[in-house]
């Protein structure tokens, strides 16, 4: 067994390897850029070796630069993580060259897998079945257009070497055909330093179903059931389960016997995931291998009981499979949502900056110790004070339960979720609440279309209906009635003047353009028994008898609801109010003035007033890079004309015009790094 390992790799996946490596007593060695010379996997590593600057073509794709940190530091071996440098043929084959075990595949296998070109021919060969489609490198977007009109339109344009959703669009016409082409292949150029693009059927209706499989030196290759990823944003992964509820015990052997068939027949060595589409008869297409280590890995560990990097470790060192196809574990139900630094409200923008407050619910399972149950698991590669820095992936966690049935782990995320406090940054945490709540996803009843099916015209806070809207008005008037009793418990009061608590209130629910809610509410009973407090609350003909522990001041308020737990985050204070409560639980986020009767009365004499027109400017949607700006001064611009180019987190995000105008001054230059709704242009 290797003594001393390195991560050729940062965040989430790097800290999750130094776990199991610390758990079997090997050494590990981190490698960081400028940006993450304070990262967590830095401070969790026995030694760190910096290979250069912020962005990863300076930094974590330069192979030699990782070579020669295994070499200083006496590293046997690499893990590669995912992304970056996990599915390089040249560089598994160069640490093979230089002695150094690669804690993967052998360099053969992601030659004729990673390649997802050389891996359809390959399957084919094989008798796997596969999409239609143009399996050789396209010349440019001209020749996209052609091929995308010969296989006939939806087509999906992607990068050979691509993965994790990068180097990927969908056309449906020419048009899109052609500008698909030219940005897959720039984004292709600058995350795999590889622009090669092939093109294929895209398939309506579809399931992303995967396999994992496990080989080793031995021969013995199995597979560890499915995993169910149709949750997709624009490609992405959302929210992964295991088992998937859509697939029979019948169509799940069929897959993963194929899977094991085309992992024997390139000789796989390692964990690595056969990727297939789903129909909705259960025909099923090889889709792609990835060869490495998947994202979604912990809803397998889950349900099977097993450390897969711990596995992938063994393998590498020579060891054969510790179990037989018969001996694979099928317990429970796991789903993973991945918390991602971008603002749902404002479509899914990167959103990079300083952790304020980065407070996971509690763990219960932790990442290198699969014995625990029935729980919850946080991987992650952040913590409070830290930066998320524009370089790299937006994904700050992996929150994972682990539930009895798929019902049983719905109700586990949910709770989790309510409790995941992040500020400082935006994250997609109410969307993923709102995913949850779907009767659609409860049924099991979705497709890979399913967010661009539900949610067309982007997410907005009333796609978060709240089975009890007035448990939100409940909670904000017992949140203020309990500042209202330290309030009254202050000492030195003016004789005469003291705060006096009383039981009738008016909840006023702030809405957009003034347009608020009133609550007339009675709070009742206020009782303390040690550290619990509670209170009888009425509104809308409705009683709530709400308890809790949490001290003021805590974000995350833990108690009971009429004898129901309830996990909801409470914070007094918001921006436009610094007088409101702003309560959030299971996505949707009230804003509310808790105010005396005469308070609200006069409250409601107050104008409202109207922000600023900023419709003259082009505002910067997110922290990044003008990589671009597309028009000068005085040039006549039509809606839907591309106007600049930011880049963030690893995507181009291009601004368009949201209407004809004329431009007037440039205020942002080219490779200015631009804050949130910094101003670009003005139009005349």
């Amino acid at each position: 067994m290797f003594t001393k390992i390195l991560i050729a790799n940062r965040g989430e996946i790097a800290c999750r390897v130094i776990a199991t490596a610390r758990k079997m007593g090997i050494k590990t060695v981190a490698v960081y850029s400028d940006a993450d010379k304070e990262a967590r996997h830095v401070k969790l590593a026995d030694e760190a070796v910096r290979i250069g600057a912020a962005p990863s073509r300076e930094s974590y794709l330069l192979a030699d630069k990782i070579i020669a940190a295994c070499k200083q530091t006496g590293a046997q071996a690499v893990h590669p993580g995912y992304g970056f440098l996990s599915e390089n043929e040249a560089f598994a084959k160069r640490c093979e060259d230089e002695g150094i075990a690669f804690i993967g595949p052998k360099a053969y296998s992601i030659a004729a897998m990673g390649d997802k070109i050389a891996s359809k021919k390959l399957a084919n060969e094989a008798k796997v079945n596969t999409i239609p489609g143009y399996n050789d490198a396209i010349a440019g977007p001209e020749q996209a257009v052609e091929i995308a009109k010969g296989i006939g339109y939806p087509v999906m344009i992607k990068a050979s070497a691509g993965g994790g959703g990068k180097g990927l669009r969908v056309a449906f016409n020419d048009k899109e055909a052609f500008e698909g082409f030219a940005s897959c292949q720039n984004e292709a150029r600058n995350s795999f330093g590889d622009d090669r693009i092939f093109i294929e059927k895209f398939v309506q209706e579809p399931r992303h179903i995967e396999i994992q499989v496990l080989g080793d030196s031995h021969g013995n290759v199995i597979y560890l059931n499915e995993r169910e990823c149709s949750i997709q944003r624009r490609h992405q992964k959302v929210i992964e389960e295991a088992p998937s509820p859509f697939i029979s015990d019948a169509t799940r052997k069929a897959m993963g016997e194929q899977a094991v068939a085309l992992a024997k027949a390139v000789k796989y060595q390692s964990a690595g995931t056969v990727e297939f589409v789903v129909g909705k008869d259960q025909d099923f297409y090889f889709l792609e291998m990835n060869t490495r280590l998947q994202v979604e890995h912990p809803v397998t560990e889950c349900i099977t009981g097993l450390d897969l990097v711990e596995l992938m470790i063994r393998v590498a060192a020579g060891e054969a499979l510790p179990l037989t196809q018969a001996d694979v574990k099928r317990d429970g139900w796991a789903i993973e949502c991945r918390i991602n630094a971008e603002d749902p409200f404002r479509n899914f923008l990167p959103s990079t900056g300083r952790l304020v407050r980065f407070q996971p619910p509690e763990e219960t399972m932790f990442q290198s110790d699969t014995s625990k149950k029935l729980g919850v698991r946080v991987d992650t590669g952040v913590y409070e004070g830290g930066e998320i820095p524009m370089y790299y992936d937006s994904m700050i966690a992996k929150l994972i339960v682990h539930g009895s049935d798929r019902d049983d782990a719905i109700t586990k995320m949910r709770a989790a979720l309510n409790g995941f406090v992040i500020r400082g940054i935006s994250s997609n945490i109410p969307f993923q609440a709102a995913l949850l709540a779907h009767p659609r996803f409860v049924a099991g009843d979705f497709n890979t279309g399913f967010i661009a099916e539900n949610y067309a015209k982007g997410f907005a806070a009333e796609d978060v209906p709240h089975e009890d809207p007035l448990f939100l008005v409940a909670l904000a008037a017992y949140m203020n009635r309990r500042y209202r009793a330290r309030a009254s418990g202050i000492s030195g009061q003016l004789a005469g003047h003291e705060v006096k608590v009383g039981e009738s209130f008016v909840v006023i629910v702030l809405g957009a353009e003034g347009r608020n809610q009133q609550h007339e509410v009675t709070v009742t009973d206020f009782e303390m028994d040690g550290k619990m407090r509670s209170s009888a609350v009425s509104v809308g003909g409705n009683s709530y008898q709400i308890s809790s522990t949490a001290t003021l001041g805590q974000i995350r308020v833990q108690g009971q609801c009429n004898g129901m737990g309830f996990t909801a985050q409470v914070e007094r204070g918001t921006a436009k109010n610094p007088l409101a409560l702003r309560i959030a639980h299971n996505g949707t986020q009230i804003d509310a003035l808790v105010l005396s009767p005469l308070g609200a009365r006069l409250h409601q004499l107050m104008p409202f007033k109207a922000p600023p027109d900023l419709s003259k400017y082009l505002l910067s949607p997110m922290p990044g890079l003008l990589v671009d700006v597309a028009v000068q001064p005085g040039q006549k611009v039509q809606a839907g004309e591309k106007l600049a180019v930011i880049e963030a987190m690893k995507m181009e995000n291009i601004l368009f015009a949201a209407q004809d105008g004329v431009v007037g001054k440039i205020v942002a230059g080219k490779g200015e790094s631009l804050s949130v709704d910094q101003v670009i242009l003005e139009f005349q």
